[in-house]
Protein backbone atom coordinates (compact mmCIF):
# COMPACT_ATOMS: atom_id res chain seq x y z
CA UNK A 1 0.00 0.00 0.00
CA UNK A 2 1.45 3.62 -0.79
CA UNK A 3 -0.17 7.12 0.15
CA UNK A 4 0.94 8.42 -3.33
CA UNK A 5 -1.46 9.18 -5.49
CA UNK A 6 -2.23 8.88 -8.77
CA UNK A 7 -4.47 11.31 -11.02
CA UNK A 8 -4.61 9.83 -14.63
CA UNK A 9 -1.83 9.43 -17.14
CA UNK A 10 -1.82 10.38 -20.58
CA UNK A 11 -0.60 8.08 -23.49
CA UNK A 12 2.58 9.24 -25.09
CA UNK A 13 2.93 6.21 -27.60
CA UNK A 14 1.19 3.25 -28.34
CA UNK A 15 2.74 0.24 -30.16
CA UNK A 16 1.98 -3.48 -31.18
CA UNK A 17 2.64 -4.44 -27.18
CA UNK A 18 4.62 -1.75 -25.49
CA UNK A 19 2.59 2.29 -24.38
CA UNK A 20 4.58 4.76 -23.10
CA UNK A 21 2.34 6.60 -20.83
CA UNK A 22 2.70 10.13 -18.83
CA UNK A 23 1.06 10.19 -15.41
CA UNK A 24 0.70 12.74 -12.98
CA UNK A 25 0.76 11.64 -9.22
CA UNK A 26 0.83 13.32 -5.87
CA UNK A 27 3.28 12.83 -2.59
CA UNK A 28 1.85 12.43 0.69
CA UNK A 29 2.61 15.87 1.36
CA UNK A 30 0.51 17.19 -1.31
CA UNK A 31 3.73 17.83 -4.30
CA UNK A 32 2.52 17.14 -7.82
CA UNK A 33 4.79 15.06 -10.33
CA UNK A 34 5.02 13.47 -13.38
CA UNK A 35 6.65 10.90 -14.57
CA UNK A 36 6.79 8.76 -18.20
CA UNK A 37 6.90 5.04 -17.94
CA UNK A 38 5.89 1.81 -19.80
CA UNK A 39 2.38 -0.12 -19.98
CA UNK A 40 3.57 -3.71 -20.64
CA UNK A 41 1.37 -7.13 -20.94
CA UNK A 42 3.78 -8.60 -18.65
CA UNK A 43 5.52 -11.75 -19.68
CA UNK A 44 6.38 -15.53 -18.38
CA UNK A 45 9.82 -17.38 -18.67
CA UNK A 46 10.42 -21.06 -17.56
CA UNK A 47 13.24 -22.75 -16.64
CA UNK A 48 13.02 -26.31 -18.48
CA UNK A 49 15.18 -28.99 -16.83
CA UNK A 50 15.60 -32.17 -19.03
CA UNK A 51 17.45 -34.15 -16.38
CA UNK A 52 18.42 -33.41 -12.97
CA UNK A 53 20.97 -31.75 -13.33
CA UNK A 54 20.75 -30.00 -16.92
CA UNK A 55 18.47 -26.89 -18.39
CA UNK A 56 17.75 -26.31 -21.33
CA UNK A 57 18.74 -22.48 -22.84
CA UNK A 58 17.93 -20.76 -26.13
CA UNK A 59 20.51 -18.59 -27.84
CA UNK A 60 18.53 -15.71 -29.74
CA UNK A 61 19.26 -12.21 -31.27
CA UNK A 62 18.14 -9.34 -29.17
CA UNK A 63 17.66 -6.43 -31.55
CA UNK A 64 17.22 -3.77 -28.33
CA UNK A 65 21.03 -4.53 -27.04
CA UNK A 66 22.19 -5.93 -30.96
CA UNK A 67 23.68 -9.37 -28.70
CA UNK A 68 22.77 -13.29 -28.94
CA UNK A 69 21.63 -13.78 -26.03
CA UNK A 70 21.86 -17.26 -23.57
CA UNK A 71 18.16 -17.20 -21.80
CA UNK A 72 14.93 -19.84 -20.22
CA UNK A 73 12.47 -20.01 -22.71
CA UNK A 74 10.03 -16.92 -22.39
CA UNK A 75 7.21 -15.11 -24.05
CA UNK A 76 4.70 -11.79 -23.69
CA UNK A 77 1.59 -12.19 -22.27
CA UNK A 78 -0.15 -11.06 -25.29
CA UNK A 79 -2.82 -13.11 -26.02
CA UNK A 80 -6.16 -12.23 -24.30
CA UNK A 81 -7.54 -14.26 -22.20
CA UNK A 82 -4.81 -16.85 -21.73
CA UNK A 83 -3.87 -18.06 -18.67
CA UNK A 84 0.16 -17.10 -17.82
CA UNK A 85 0.64 -20.91 -17.08
CA UNK A 86 -0.88 -21.72 -20.70
CA UNK A 87 1.41 -19.05 -22.07
CA UNK A 88 4.26 -20.81 -20.47
CA UNK A 89 3.17 -24.10 -22.02
CA UNK A 90 3.39 -22.74 -25.41
CA UNK A 91 6.21 -21.04 -25.10
CA UNK A 92 7.93 -23.59 -24.14
CA UNK A 93 6.93 -26.08 -27.11
CA UNK A 94 7.55 -23.31 -29.82
CA UNK A 95 11.20 -22.10 -28.52
CA UNK A 96 12.83 -25.36 -27.01
CA UNK A 97 10.62 -28.38 -28.96
CA UNK A 98 9.65 -29.06 -25.31
CA UNK A 99 6.00 -30.33 -24.07
CA UNK A 100 5.20 -30.02 -20.10
CA UNK A 101 4.68 -33.36 -19.18
CA UNK A 102 2.18 -32.37 -15.62
CA UNK A 103 2.42 -29.59 -13.52
CA UNK A 104 4.22 -25.87 -13.86
CA UNK A 105 6.08 -25.24 -10.47
CA UNK A 106 5.48 -20.82 -9.98
CA UNK A 107 9.16 -19.69 -9.21
CA UNK A 108 8.70 -16.46 -8.64
CA UNK A 109 6.56 -13.14 -9.78
CA UNK A 110 8.66 -9.53 -10.39
CA UNK A 111 9.16 -6.27 -11.56
CA UNK A 112 12.48 -6.32 -13.51
CA UNK A 113 12.41 -2.54 -14.27
CA UNK A 114 9.81 -0.70 -11.66
CA UNK A 115 11.34 2.32 -12.48
CA UNK A 116 10.64 2.64 -15.68
CA UNK A 117 7.96 -0.09 -16.74
CA UNK A 118 5.00 -2.31 -14.89
CA UNK A 119 6.33 -4.91 -16.91
CA UNK A 120 5.78 -7.88 -14.71
CA UNK A 121 7.51 -11.87 -14.80
CA UNK A 122 6.18 -14.95 -13.66
CA UNK A 123 8.85 -17.53 -13.92
CA UNK A 124 7.99 -21.18 -13.48
CA UNK A 125 10.09 -24.47 -13.20
CA UNK A 126 9.35 -27.83 -15.48
CA UNK A 127 10.92 -30.95 -14.15
CA UNK A 128 8.99 -33.28 -16.99
CA UNK A 129 8.55 -32.52 -20.49
CA UNK A 130 8.81 -34.51 -23.93
CA UNK A 131 10.27 -33.60 -27.01
CA UNK A 132 7.82 -32.16 -29.65
CA UNK A 133 8.43 -30.29 -32.71
CA UNK A 134 9.45 -26.43 -32.05
CA UNK A 135 7.31 -23.84 -33.71
CA UNK A 136 9.20 -20.66 -33.33
CA UNK A 137 7.46 -17.21 -34.51
CA UNK A 138 9.36 -14.10 -36.14
CA UNK A 139 12.81 -14.07 -37.76
CA UNK A 140 14.89 -13.48 -34.21
CA UNK A 141 13.34 -17.46 -33.06
CA UNK A 142 14.05 -18.68 -36.73
CA UNK A 143 17.30 -18.91 -36.26
CA UNK A 144 17.35 -19.71 -31.96
CA UNK A 145 19.29 -22.62 -31.21
CA UNK A 146 18.50 -24.59 -28.22
CA UNK A 147 21.38 -25.56 -25.40
CA UNK A 148 21.69 -27.94 -22.96
CA UNK A 149 23.80 -26.32 -19.57
CA UNK A 150 24.46 -28.26 -16.51
CA UNK A 151 22.99 -26.42 -13.54
CA UNK A 152 26.01 -26.31 -11.80
CA UNK A 153 27.51 -24.54 -14.37
CA UNK A 154 25.03 -21.52 -14.92
CA UNK A 155 26.34 -19.50 -11.39
CA UNK A 156 30.17 -19.48 -13.29
CA UNK A 157 27.99 -18.43 -16.91
CA UNK A 158 26.32 -15.72 -14.76
CA UNK A 159 29.80 -14.33 -12.65
CA UNK A 160 31.82 -14.36 -16.19
CA UNK A 161 29.41 -12.49 -18.09
CA UNK A 162 28.02 -15.42 -20.67
CA UNK A 163 24.24 -14.67 -19.47
CA UNK A 164 23.26 -11.44 -18.48
CA UNK A 165 19.44 -11.52 -18.84
CA UNK A 166 17.76 -10.69 -15.99
CA UNK A 167 15.15 -13.35 -15.88
CA UNK A 168 17.40 -15.70 -17.01
CA UNK A 169 20.07 -14.95 -14.32
CA UNK A 170 16.82 -15.01 -11.84
CA UNK A 171 15.25 -17.68 -12.73
CA UNK A 172 18.04 -19.92 -12.52
CA UNK A 173 19.99 -18.67 -9.64
CA UNK A 174 16.09 -19.85 -7.53
CA UNK A 175 16.16 -23.03 -9.50
CA UNK A 176 19.55 -24.27 -8.07
CA UNK A 177 18.22 -23.15 -4.82
CA UNK A 178 15.07 -25.22 -5.15
CA UNK A 179 16.77 -28.22 -6.14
Amino acid sequence: MTDFRRFGEEVRYRGPFLTVVGGTFETPDGERFEREFIRHPGAVAIVPFVDRDTVLLVRQFRAAVGLDMLEIPAGLLDVDGEAPEVTARRELEEEAGRRVVGDLQPLVEYFPAAGMADHRVLIYVCRESESCDPRPHGPEEGHMTVEAVRLDDTAKLIADGQIVDGKTIVGLLLAARST
